[in-house]
This record gives structure tokens, sequence and C-alpha cells, in this order.
């Protein structure tokens, strides 16, 4: 639909504009937002907001930037309920069930896979996400890598090659093949469809020699970096996504202070326009299913790193696609206050992504917001589990009223 739109009678507008007033979310009351042409065109008082040819009623709910889910596994096939209810009888998480998956991905028609991501995008959509990444992973072939990747890249710019997720079983007695092959003829056939690499840099997956290799393989052609990193336990992973200048480590479960340090080390956020930095990506829905200790947060903060929250929605360690309930984590099992938990689930993400069109709501912006059925963002901690997105706007466009 064409032509511009203001949005108004907003009880709560955050913008993440933090180069101006309202804390650190930019919270400004009063105010209205003039969309164009999918862009923010105008933020400002609601008195002085230009004429529009349509209006948007917020009907005094809370005005936030779209939520930034910055690490997601969607292009997969099967079901690991049967796991996840073993897990929470006591067995613990090993990484291992990634297998499972990969077989029944393999055996998935393009379509299957196609309706899975096409569901799980719109479940993400429908609770305030407005940008998301989309790893590979599940295929572990040229072929499924590939396939998984340009899937992917139907639903989201933001595609990451993760041939290097596991060793497949295969490979597990070669796993410098293994290796070789994610380097040279997967990484030929998944790179036009990507625009990041990752590597899952563990104990049961890659260890930092083979991570160095599969990462400055992948940034030769011109992807960026990410770094599946000290999940499971403490380890090289976080100090050489530092080292490489990743734009995110995510997990970050288990940091000694010298992780904390280096990253913290990298500086402040990319969205204010300041150097590129590392971000800390959380993932609290991880802990939550698999009952392992969460990230701190708090010292992470108080250090200085940059963090975002993401959802790792995934059929066998998290699967949900909900922001709003990790926010909710975050700030009950992570220390996180509000204002911190919202900014690290919109800017933050955006940071984690290297992306200053989204995650905030200031001229220039893509128009991504959401408006909640509540007066404020506290709301979204302060209510967990209650469908509060009451309308979402993607690229400008009014999604069907929530």
């Amino acid at each position: 639909m064409r032509g511009s739109l203001l949005v108004d009678n907003i009880g709560e507008l955050v913008t993440n504009d933090i180069g101006g007033e309202g804390g650190p979310l930019g919270i400004r009351r009063h105010a209205a937002v003039l969309v164009e042409d999918g862009q923010v065109a105008w933020v400002g008082p609601a008195r002085d907001a230009p004429a529009a040819d349509r209006r948007l009623d917020a009907e005094g709910g809370a005005v936030l930037p779209g939520f930034v889910d910055s690490h997601a596994h969607l292009v997969f096939a099967g079901d690991r309920a049967a796991e996840f209810a073993a897990r929470m009888a006591g067995e613990p998480y090993t990484g291992g069930g990634i297998r499972t998956t990969v077989g029944a991905t393999r055996a998935a028609s393009d379509d299957e896979l196609r309706d899975t991501v096409r569901r799980l995008r719109g479940e993400a959509m429908r609770q305030g996400t407005t940008t998301i990444e989309i790893k590979s992973g599940y295929g572990l072939t040229v072929a499924d890598e590939a396939r998984s990747l340009r899937i992917a890249a139907e639903f989201t710019e933001d595609t990451t090659f993760l041939g290097a997720h596991v060793v497949p079983a295969e490979y597990a007695d070669r796993p410098d093949d293994y290796v070789g092959m994610v380097c040279g003829p997967m990484l030929a056939a998944a790179a036009p469809y990507a625009r990041w690499i990752d590597v899952f840099c563990e104990r049961g997956a890659f260890d930092v020699d083979h991570a160095r290799a599969i990462l400055a393989c992948g940034q030769a052609v011109g992807l960026g970096l990410r770094v599946h990193a000290n999940q499971l336990g403490p380890g090289p992973g976080v100090q050489l996504g530092v080292e490489l200048g990743a734009a995110s480590v995510d997990h970050c479960t288990h940091l000694t202070d010298a992780d904390i340090d280096a990253l913290a080390s990298t500086g402040t956020t990319w969205v204010s326009g300041f150097e590129p930095t590392t971000v800390a990506t959380l993932l609290p829905g991880a802990e939550f299913s698999t009952r392992s200790p969460y990230p701190d947060a708090r010292r992470l903060l108080d250090a200085g790193a940059t963090v975002a929250l993401a959802t790792d929605c995934n059929p066998g360690s998290s699967y949900t696609s909900s922001m709003p309930f990790c926010i909710a984590l975050a700030v009950r099992e992570m220390r996180m206050t509000p204002a911190e938990a919202v900014w690290a689930a919109t800017a933050g993400g955006a940071a984690a992504l290297r992306r200053n069109d989204v995650g905030r709501l200031a001229r220039g912006a893509r128009a991504d917001l959401m408006i909640l059925d509540a007066p404020s963002h506290l709301h979204l901690a302060y209510r967990p589990g209650v469908p509060l997105i009451r309308q979402v706007l993607h690229n400008g466009v009014p999604q069907c009223r929530l």
C-alpha cells in the first residue's frame, strides 16, 4: 500500500535513538511516527505531526522497533519432542541430537522445508520479530547445505552458512576430511546464498584449529563471521571470535574474566554508528530448554560489552520463536533490567547483524515496528507469556491485526 502513514496516539515510543534524550531506549512520550516508502520519515511530538495519507491509531499502546532475532535455525525437518521430554527427566544435553535432525532434513523435500520456515517465520512475526537471521546446518552435505540456504534466502537477507554445525556420522572418524569439504565444495555451493559463516566451536563439535580454518575460508570469499561459543563449557570460542573480528559470539554461557574483558574491549555498539563490535549474543531459550546455567548478562553489561538477545529457535534445544519470552527470561534469570533486555532484543540484535537500518525508529531506518496492547515496554517482562503484540509493521506495511 503506497502513500504515507502516521502512527499516533502512542503511549510510549521506544526509538533506541541513544544519541537523543529518553535514556538508553530513547523513550519519547506524546510522540508520533511518520512512515513513507517503507522507511521512517519523521519522529517527533504528536502535536507537530505532518499530514499523512492514512493514520494508524496506537490506542495508547507502546510502540517499539521490531525485534531483531539474530540467531535462529529454521530450516529443518522432524521433531525432537521425545528428546526434550527425556532431558526434562534428567538426561543431559550433549549435542548428539543434532544428527537426528540432520537425517530428517536430508530426507525432506524442498517444499516441506520451505513450509517449516514459513510457519516459524510467521510465528515470529506475530510476536514482533521483523528481522531474523536463519542458519543452515542440518543438511551437512554439499547439496543439502546449499538448498537450505537457498530456501532461507526466500525469507531473510541474513542467511548464515553453518556447515560446521557438527561432524556428520559418515565423517565421524575423518573430521579433517569433513573440514576440508566444508572449506572447499560445500562453501563454494553455499556462499552465493549466504551473508555469514558460522562454526560450532565446542567440545563434541569443532576444535579451535578447525574453527579457525573454516572461518578464514569463509572470510576469504566475503562472508561475515559468527561463532557458536562457550555453550557447554569454558573454551576458546569467544577469544577466537574476538580475535577474528566476528560480528557476534553466541551462547556465551560459560565465560572467564578474560573472555568478558575481550568482549568489552571491542567497543560500543554498531547501531549508533561507532566501530563494529563483537557482540555477545545470549540465547536464554537454550538454557531454559536444557536446564543449564544461564549466562551472566550482568557481568557482561557491567564490563561494557554489547549484548544481544536471540531465540536460537531450533527443534532440539530451544524450540521457541518468541522474543518476548526471551526478554522475560533475561530479566528474571540473567539479571538484565527490562530496558536492557528490550534494547538487546532490538538494537542489540541489529548490532549482532551489523545493521543500522533496523532495531531503531529514527529517520531513514526501516519502518519495522510493533504496537503493544500495553502502555510501556516494561510489560514485556512484567506479563510473561501474555500475547501483547497488537500490530506489527514490516517495511512500513501493517500485517494482519493480531
